[in-house]
């Protein structure tokens, strides 16, 4: 199967999904540019769209040569509450960089928006909703394809947000960073998304805070919460790049080694493939990932999922299928490296022999 890119004909994302066509997400982008310094941690808020754009740029460029078919905005938390006077220039930015970038590929441009501290502090539903307002109506300016609400903890603000977002009249998707135990008042995977989709959301889902195989639990709940309550809706799922089994309710924020030395907990480019296979199994086909997943991550969402989807993206030129470039090398152990079985089954190492495999969550 070739590798295949390039601009062409788009079809939008209720399209694209209704159609059974999968819809490969991008990555992350706050942890991964604050590791190439661009980001401060602590905020986490994206100036960088205005003070390095190129940094930014490349980001998107590298994900959609990965295969990604979403170039979202990088607007996280880009919100008045958190950005003050710079949350204009900020937002309209990324959905111009977004835009350049999809344009060199069959890539749409998601507008999204996030949960905010104002909720945090009052639950102020009016104060809230104008937050989510200005910045949508920057999206409706740069004319997005359609809209994301993701990070939301409570489902309440997650409603509130799908609200605002919905009078646009373009798709939202909705993500909330939960687990299986539900959004932090104890509202259930399945409630959560039944609250959601009756708000207004054709796409409902989780990203962040929790790794693959527990997102796909809770990603579980949400069908069969749908399911149960005679719902449709198209389902979302962007993960940590990052293995949490260890986490609490709160996700990997909890975790000690959060969020400077979560390396040794970084998925493989395998169990990436994994992922995106049961995935796809669940019935999911918008998958893409969050924090610290890398393009590297989206290729192999992408080659999983090539035969679904019927082409390579361009950066698989330079990557053999499980390990077929191995083949070539001089030395035979390593040759014999060179097939599925072998990356499937292995047993990565840490390399630090006296730390442990998981942690004690701080909260």
């Amino acid at each position: 199967m070739a590798p295949v890119g390039g601009p062409g004909a788009k079809k939008g994302i209720l399209e694209r999904l209704d159609s059974g066509e999968v819809v490969v997400g991008d990555g992350s982008f706050l942890i991964t540019l604050e590791k190439r310094g661009y980001v401060k941690a602590g905020l986490w808020t994206p100036e960088a769209i205005v003070d390095h754009p190129d940094a930014v740029r490349q980001l998107h460029m590298e994900f959609l040569r990965a295969g990604s078919n979403v170039m979202q905005t990088f607007t996280f938390s880009a919100s008045e509450d958190n950005m003050g006077s710079k949350w204009e220039d900020v937002n309209a930015a990324a959905c111009d960089l977004a835009r350049e970038v999809a344009g060199k590929g069959d890539a749409l441009v998601a507008g999204g928006i996030s949960q905010t501290s104002v909720y945090r502090h009052h639950k102020d539903e009016a104060r809230v909703k104008k937050l989510f307002q200005l910045q949508l109506e920057v999206f409706i300016r740069k004319n997005v394809d359609f809209l994301i609400a993701e990070y939301f903890e409570h489902a309440e603000e997650a409603v509130w947000a799908v609200e605002v977002l919905k009078e646009s009249g373009k798709p939202v998707a909705v993500t909330m960073c939960i687990g299986p135990d539900g959004d932090m008042c104890g509202v259930k995977p399945g409630e959560c998304a039944v609250k959601l989709v009756k708000a207004g959301a054709a796409i409902v889902g989780v990203n962040c805070r929790f790794g693959p195989s527990t997102s796909l639990k809770t990603m579980k709940l949400m069908k069969e919460g749908l399911q149960a309550a005679g719902l449709q809706a198209h389902l979302i799922v962007q993960s940590l790049g990052f293995h949490t089994p260890d986490c609490g309710k709160g996700g990997v924020v909890d975790l000690p080694e959060y969020p400077f030395g979560l390396e040794p907990r970084v998925a493989t480019r395998w169990d990436i493939q994994k992922y995106a296979r049961e995935a796809y199994n669940l019935g999911v086909r918008y998958i893409g990932g969050c924090c610290g997943f890398e393009p590297y991550h989206i290729r192999a969402i992408a080659e999983e999922l090539a035969p679904e989807r019927g082409f390579l993206p361009p950066a698989s030129e330079k990557h053999g299928s499980w390990g077929s470039g191995l083949n070539m090398h001089t030395k035979p152990w390593i040759r014999a490296r060179a097939r599925r079985e072998y990356w499937e089954n292995l047993l990565p190492a840490s390399g630090r022999p006296f730390c442990p495999s998981l942690s004690q969550p701080d909260a």
